[in-house]
């Protein structure tokens, strides 16, 4: 059925496609051929589209608008030369027409020719009545040119003609975060909110704008309004929960996050959430409930194996925290913050050679923290692997060239093998740098540290 057309529309659509499968011929006029093309299209049947262009084309061969829907489908499918072709007979035979140069634009588009496309737009603009789609489609072309100023002049445009048009509303608030004017698209929407009252879509990105600048009140009074326009918007009830947790409101954020999971299938968000609210209240056991759940709705969703992970590591849980860590690491080995949880629990169960993996996993993924360089170095020290410590930390002052915390570790490391040319170079170096830092090798090599040789150099800094 033909979604949002009056019945004469659908009985046009459904008599076309019982003629193919009839094989029959049906006569259509040439505006229902329209009505059929423009259904297709809209819901991307391209090859059906094609077959009513075919048809239409057949029986009505001087109707112009049936060869503008024949260019739109060339356009799409890239026939670019063809589509101009055709174009430029039919500029001749309606040179008045704004969609010629509609298409045209679109063609100019399609070649990164922007700045001609909004040429031949403004030549539309001219011939039509109907300016609201054209000041869009100029918006676009300024958007491919990187021109944000502009694209969010012409989205204005297009929107103070149709207020309905919620295409051009997102890409006019995109333009205005992208230029960091907040307060200005704070006040154009409160505008268009004097003439829409009602538009939920428009309370609910004023109520996004409000929280990224940190007004959680006003954000929560826009979201309460979204929610009055629409008691169905999931959106709404999803974002005043994040607002409500922002204020430590945490039992009314479960609410509002619980009614999304009752309006549509639960998401794996929400439930993470709410989880995370229950956390706030102390409430361990809901928390976890909802953390099993996010995992279970999700499993590929790695903050739900966080949450549950970290969840087990604050009570210093830690052999069940090792056993979601590796349940994760079955789902997805390659991610560098399971790893990261890996070793710390590991370190914590003393399993050193464990923990020294996943530092050493970390650093395979290009995880060139320096914490991550020195908590292997330091593993590896307590392993006895010395040599592997010291091979680890050159490779650090590659990232880290004047770094202390890796010069004096080296220092150390090489009086703890006694190259000691290598170990006072290190020394001496350390110390120009900060001689304060010293402590770590006190601290990490106390043997060494009290050396005579070592005091007598680190006095005379």
């Amino acid at each position: 059925m033909l979604q949002g057309k009056h019945d004469e529309n659908s009985k046009s659509l459904d008599k076309f496609e019982l003629m193919l499968k009839s094989n029959d011929l049906y006569f259509f006029d040439a505006i229902e051929f329209e009505n059929i093309i423009q259904y297709y299209l809209n819901n991307g049947k391209v090859s059906l589209a094609k077959k009513a262009v075919k048809l239409g084309l057949e029986q009505h061969p001087s109707a112009i608008e049936l060869k503008l829907l024949h260019v739109e489908i060339l356009v799409l499918e890239d026939k670019l030369i063809l589509a101009e072709n055709h174009l430029d007979e039919l500029y001749l035979l309606s040179p008045n027409n704004e969609e010629v140069f509609i298409q045209k634009a679109n063609i100019l588009s399609k070649k990164d020719k922007h700045a001609k496309a909004i040429e031949c737009l403004n030549i539309a603009l001219d011939l039509t009545e109907d300016k609201a789609d054209i000041y869009a489609l100029i918006g676009m072309e300024h958007l491919f040119l990187d021109d944000y100023y502009n694209a969010k002049e012409y989205f204005v445009k297009s929107l103070e003609l149709d207020e309905d048009d919620y295409a051009s509303l997102y890409n006019a608030l995109y333009c205005f975060e992208f230029l960091e004017l907040y307060e200005d698209a704070i006040a154009f929407l409160n505008n268009f909110l004097e003439r829409n009252p009602y538009c939920e879509v428009a309370w609910h990105q004023l109520g996004k704008l409000y929280f990224n600048v940190g007004d959680y009140p006003k954000a929560l009074t826009a979201f309460d309004f979204a929610i009055i326009s629409d008691d169905l918007f999931v959106g709404a009830y999803i974002e005043k929960g994040k607002t409500l947790e922002k204020l430590k409101k945490y039992a009314a954020a479960i609410e509002n996050y619980t009614i999304t999971l009752e309006l549509d299938d639960p998401t794996s968000y929400a439930l993470l959430r709410i989880g995370k609210c229950y956390e706030k209240l102390h409430d361990k056991k809901k928390a976890l409930k909802y953390f099993n759940q996010t995992i279970k709705e999700d499993p590929l969703l790695d903050k739900g194996w966080i949450a549950i992970v970290d969840y087990y590591i604050r009570l210093k849980q830690y052999n069940k925290a090792s056993y979601y860590i590796n349940k994760a690491l079955e789902i997805d080995n390659q991610n560098i913050t399971y790893w990261k949880k890996y070793a710390l629990i590991y370190e914590n169960l003393k399993l050193y050679e464990e923990a020294e993996i996943g530092l050493r996993k970390m650093l395979n993924l290009g995880n060139y923290e320096l914490n991550t360089w020195l908590k292997r170095a330091d593993i590896l020290k307590t392993l006895g692997e010395t040599d592997a410590a010291i091979e680890n930390l050159i490779q650090a002052l590659e990232f880290y060239p004047e770094n202390v915390e890796i010069t004096y570790r080296l220092s150390g490391l090489y009086y703890l093998i006694n190259k000691e040319s290598e170990g006072k170079e290190f020394l001496i170096k350390s110390l120009n740098t900060d001689a304060d830092f010293v402590m770590i090798l006190e601290e990490l090599f106390p043997k060494v540290y009290k050396r005579k040789q070592l005091q007598d150099i680190i006095t005379k800094h």
